[in-house]
Order: C-alpha cells, then structure tokens, then sequence
C-alpha cells in the first residue's frame, strides 16, 4: 500500500480560522480612532468599508458590513493591522498601570502623611514640593476623615501625575 496523499494546502477548517482571524481583526478597525485608523496604509476600498462600517446602526446590516470587511481583510497585508492594534493595546496597558501606580502613592500619602513624601522621591525620582504637596495631603486628610467629596484628593492626583509625567521625560533629574 502506497501513500499517494499530498498536501493541497491548509484544511478547511485552519481556512475557517484565518478567516474568523481577519475579521475580527478588521472588526477591530471599526473601533480605532480617527488618527490612528489614518495613520494605517489601508487600501481605499477597505478603508470605505470601514468608515460606512461605522455609521451603520442596523445590527442585520453593521453584521454583514463585517463580514465584507473580513473578506476585503484576506486581500491584504494584516501584519501591519495587526502590529498597529497590539501597539494600541500596548499603550493601553501603560496608561493603566501609570494610572494604578499614581493612585496608590495618592492613597498611601493621604494614609502616612508628609513623611512618605521623601520615601516617594528616594523610590520614584519624581522630585516632589513639600511646599506644594503637603497641604494638599492634609486636606486631603481631613476629607476623608469628614467623609467629605474628594476634592483635595483628586487635585494632589493631578499634581502627582504631572510630578510622574516629568520625571519620565527627564529621568536623569536635570
């Protein structure tokens, strides 16, 4: 018995994946904002889709505008799609956790007081203003002590983002 099986491409059901892959992926072109779905080297007849795409509010038609997406997808290079939309993600992250990570200082000077001012500078090298932040963080406080809305607190967020902010872009401190 010989094998004469020879290999006539993916199967049917690996197709079925890349094409559920692609639109997907051009599903998430519709979500991009307007500077970075420009920024994309799309060719014109995927870019139209997308954009009427997005102004259609009919489930029944924005589905089969997808699916014609995903069609147009399989026509084109997705790399640089897909390479744009992890880099999204990517940024996406950062922010959160810049975030998650100025919350928690806020937090932890409002909790400790002044006296974590210098272990935020010795920890972070963000340079920091007793002058600016300490009354920030005493109101702060006494805002939470009083229950009160968190007025104080959010301005000593904004300041130590900004605080965050340029100490990214000068981490040399001078």
């Amino acid at each position: 018995m010989t094998d004469d099986y020879e290999y006539d491409g993916p199967s049917k059901s690996q197709r079925k994946r890349d094409s559920t892959d692609l639109q997907e992926l051009g599903e998430a072109l519709i979500g991009l904002p307007d500077r970075e779905f420009d920024a994309l080297p799309l060719p014109e007849i995927l870019r139209d889709a997308v954009l009427l795409a997005r102004r259609i509010t009919a489930h029944g038609g924005l589905s089969r505008q997808k699916q014609y997406i995903g069609k147009l997808m399989r026509k084109v290079d997705a790399e640089p799609i897909r390479a744009a939309i992890a880099a999204r993600r990517d940024k996406e992250l950062v922010e959160a956790l810049r975030f998650r990570r100025i919350e928690q200082w806020r937090d932890r000077l409002v909790a400790e007081g002044q006296e974590t001012l210098k272990t935020l500078r010795e920890e972070t090298g963000v340079a920091t203003d007793v002058a600016v932040l300490g009354p920030l963080i005493h109101r702060a406080r006494r805002e939470k002590e009083r229950e009160e809305p968190p007025q104080a607190a959010r301005e000593l967020f904004r300041v130590l983002r900004d605080a965050f902010a340029a100490a990214e872009e000068d981490p040399g401190g001078g």
